[in-house]
């Protein structure tokens, strides 16, 4: 099993609090800027409503929460086996389901370099946002990367997951501004459900940083903070 060398930044903590069902963080400074996924949750919103009243909202209620569970788990064991947390015993004591998350993407995960955050608490005053990223690490070399972990129940096609592009640019722009250090790429790293794995590389580049912009825009108009 590799052994990670983790940097430690000493990132804030950030509390958190429900304003009409939207997580809000609270910086340290006493700003309280909305979670990243709920501005990118906005490009696809429409999508998510046609698709409940397809499917109906029982069932639509069951699969998001057996795919939020399955993710939140597999997210739990990307992390545990970096930080070198009791894996073993965790890993046998996992879901099958989780089990092969993670085995579909244990080459990726060894390629890995200097971990510069795991699950690291993030702002930025600039964009008015702040989340928690999945991992900051040296991936191309010694190049900065930020990675994201997903799970999903069948393959992705590039132009599906342009809101996790943007995300992901979020969390690079964030850590800039707090850190003064550059990003280099955004990498997102999928566990399917059939036991492959795929792997989408992009820049944090001008066209996600505006598209940001927008969304955030159009959130403050919408709730107003």
């Amino acid at each position: 099993m590799k052994t990670f060398n983790i940097l430690d930044y000493g990132f804030e903590s950030l509390p958190t609090e429900n304003i009409d069902g939207k997580r809000y963080y609270i910086t340290p400074t006493g700003e309280k800027y909305p979670s990243v996924t709920s501005v990118t949750g906005l490009l696809n919103k429409e999508s998510i409503k046609k698709w409940r009243k397809r499917v109906g909202e029982k069932k639509a209620n069951k699969i998001s929460t057996q795919a939020a569970r399955h993710g939140t788990s597999a997210h739990q064991l990307f992390e545990d086996y970096i930080r070198g947390d009791n894996f073993e015993e965790k890993f046998k004591g996992a879901m099958p389901t989780t089990q092969q998350a993670f085995i579909s993407l244990e080459e990726e995960l060894n390629k890995i370099g200097t971990v510069h955050g795991l699950e690291s608490p993030l702002y930025s005053h600039k964009l008015q946002m702040a989340g928690r990223v999945d991992c900051i690490a040296e991936y191309f070399g010694d190049n900065i990367s930020i990675i994201d972990f997903k799970t999903s129940a069948k393959p992705k096609r590039r132009e599906w997951i342009e809101n996790y592009f943007i995300q992901e640019t979020a969390y690079a722009k964030m850590f800039e501004e707090l850190t003064g250090k550059k990003v280099h790429s955004i990498i997102t790293m999928i566990a399917v459900n059939d036991g492959t794995s795929q792997m989408f590389f992009e820049e944090p580049s001008e066209k996600y940083t505006e598209k940001l912009g927008q969304l955030r825009g159009q959130y403050r108009e919408q709730y107003g903070l």
